[in-house]
């Protein structure tokens, strides 16, 4: 009986991982508020200081639906790794405007300073990328070339190339562990993090097929296969794997191609990340578990508040009903036989209870429905012949 009411709910907890669809929906987390993509429009959701949800819509044309080329397994990975860096800032950009306190002006003020703000657009696009180069030219001395003159200076004791790249992977690893540790301290960072956790519930919500709410979204989990975060320990991974077997005898020659090599390592980890959030493939999902843990740090739990600007990032360029819809209308290729799964559970549920009777004492003799149907006849007749002696 327990047996077999066990093995029901764990058949319904495998069915419910493995019916989750792809919705090719993403987004990111911005200041107070959640930014959403979806084929060639974004949204961006911001929580402003009266408390109002604005809501901008974009369109975002990729190089992808341009040239043929950036269209390329490995390519394609480093064009979305630019627009999503690009379209990050500019987003973060918009959502930290709110909170200036240029934008808490009065009406009147806001509508004689107009001109001047459109005259100030291309200047605030100007310092944007000079942000963006500073945001690079950082990342690229933090997590590329200090672990490597850190492992470079170990050649002495540790002369094999490859055990010295195994180390450089693993300060990386490290130092990027670390970062992300400690600027999760900071109150605005973390309330980032929460607004990260709400754009992930969202989308876990629809692809495992329940209705975009608060209390549907409030119930699923902060981390997602498809994350930035993973992409980035991927990044990392994907780096230790090439770097031990790249042997070039000069120092700065080896240094030129860990950072000329960024962008292949980029477009290798986004294929990975690609295919990760598609497919329930085992040995993929333990290779994206270190992406998981490490979201730990990265999501956190939101308030319902939280969860509702992020509903309303995706409804703006998202028809979740619709997919919904269609998703119930294609019946999962991973779901297993009814009718077969029962019957192994009753086989599973009878094989328990065989073991609890012998484990009591009991003798229990298999016995198929011919062979008992025959027994039943001999008893009768032996009944029949002799009622006495069948007696006893």
């Amino acid at each position: 009986m327990f047996g077999g009411v066990e093995l029901r709910v764990v058949y319904t907890q495998k069915r419910v991982m493995s019916d989750m669809r792809y919705s090719g929906i993403g987004g990111q987390a911005v200041i107070e508020g959640v930014m959403m993509k979806a084929s060639d429009q974004y949204a961006v959701s911001v929580r402003k200081p009266d408390g109002k949800i604005e809501v901008k819509v974009e369109k975002c044309k990729s190089l992808k639906d341009r040239y043929a080329i950036a269209g390329i397994p490995v390519i394609r990975g480093i064009v979305a790794f630019v627009e999503s860096l690009v379209m990050g800032m500019k987003t973060l950009n918009y959502s930290a405007s709110f909170w200036e306190e240029e934008e808490q002006k009065a009406g009147s003020q806001k509508k004689n300073d107009k001109n001047k703000n459109q005259e100030q657009g291309k200047g605030n696009d100007l310092v944007m990328g000079l942000v963006i180069m500073l945001a690079v030219i950082l990342a690229v001395g933090l997590f590329v070339l200090l672990p490597f003159f850190v492992s470079e200076l170990l050649s002495k004791a540790v002369p094999s190339v490859q055990l010295r790249g195994l180390i450089e992977g693993v300060i990386r690893v490290s130092l990027f562990v670390i970062y992300v540790k400690t600027i999760s301290c900071m109150e605005d960072i973390h309330r980032v993090f929460m607004y990260h956790g709400a754009e992930h519930k969202c989308i876990n919500c629809l692809e495992n097929g329940l209705e975009l709410t608060v209390d549907n979204a409030r119930k699923q989990t902060t981390v997602h296969k498809r994350c930035g975060t993973s992409f980035m320990l991927v990044v990392m991974f994907v780096s230790i794997l090439l770097f031990m077997f790249i042997s070039v005898s000069t120092l700065w020659l080896r240094m030129l191609l860990r950072i000329l090599l960024i962008p292949v390592i980029a477009g290798l980890s986004y294929e990975f990340i690609i295919f990760a959030g598609k497919t329930e493939n085992p040995v993929v999902t333990v290779l994206s578990r270190p992406g998981l843990w490490l979201q730990s740090l990265t999501t956190k739990e939101p308030e319902d508040a939280m969860l509702e600007v992020a509903i309303s990032s995706v409804e703006a360029v998202f028809d979740w009903k619709k997919f919904l819809a269609e998703s119930e209308e294609q019946p999962s290729q991973n779901e297993p036989d009814k009718e077969k799964t029962d019957n192994n559970i009753e086989e599973a549920a009878a094989t328990d209870e065989k073991s609890e009777l012998e484990a009591a004492g009991f003798e229990v003799v298999e016995v198929s429905d011919d062979e008992e149907d025959d027994e039943i006849l001999q008893s009768l007749d032996r009944y029949f012949e002799d009622p006495g002696k069948a007696e006893k």
